[in-house]
């Protein structure tokens, strides 16, 4: 019996990807979350997940973010990422930091239950126009992940406010917590980032981004 966990914080999609799941897999076990948080929490307290399709943007996770911190923390997981966005940058990147499979959010059932079909055999997949145009990642971006992926979900949306430009008044502000705690947070990123001021942080951080010009190819 399989057991998928699909973490996707737009219900009609994932209620249709469900659906699809449920119609071939009649047996299986399905779980669900709607941000990182629970995402994390849902697979340290189960260690049978067979697949989990994972969408790259939902609360808590913002490009990568979601995929390098599961792959550190659960590696055995096989994770297949779920998305709208079907440049091949994106793709490349995402295989390259170890996502054993691409679905673009615009498969129909046949493709989605075949890239599922061959993930769960050990086999990765991704779309057909991708498979001879993947770009191989260079060694300073599996490094800045490694490092990104240390940072907590909480950390993470400090460093993306502090991207944003935010002060530590503001951030407090907006995550509902004391500057002190804004503080704390500050400087374990700088640990765990290795660097020594917001704009280090900030660069790596946009290096990481999706939509990066400077995106971290071989």
């Amino acid at each position: 019996m399989y057991h998928f966990h699909l973490a996707d914080d737009h219900p009609l999609f994932r209620n249709a990807l469900v659906s699809i799941v449920e119609q071939h897999f009649p047996e299986a076990v399905i779980t669900e979350s709607i941000d990182l948080e629970s995402t994390l929490t849902a697979l340290s307290t189960s260690d049978d997940i067979d697949l989990l399709l994972l969408d790259l943007t939902m609360p808590g996770s913002q490009d990568l973010f979601g995929l390098v911190t599961v792959r550190e923390r659960f590696a055995t997981t096989p994770v297949a990422i779920v998305s709208a966005r079907e440049d091949i940058d994106t793709i490349s990147r995402a295989i390259g930091h170890g996502a054993s499979g691409y679905i673009p959010k615009s498969a129909g059932p046949a493709v989605i239950l075949e890239a599922i079909h061959a993930i769960t055999n050990g086999e990765s997949w991704i779309p057909a126009f991708a498979r001879k145009r993947l770009k191989p990642l260079n060694s300073e971006e599996v490094t800045l992940a490694g490092r990104i992926a240390n940072l907590t979900p909480q950390q993470y949306r400090v460093l993306c406010l502090l991207r944003e430009g935010g002060l530590n008044k503001q951030i407090a502000y907006q995550l509902g917590v004391t500057e002190a705690t804004v503080k704390a947070h500050i400087t374990s990123i700088f640990r765990k980032l290795q660097v020594n001021n917001r704009t280090q942080a900030v660069v790596m951080l946009s290096k990481m981004s999706l939509d990066s010009v400077d995106a971290g190819f071989a």
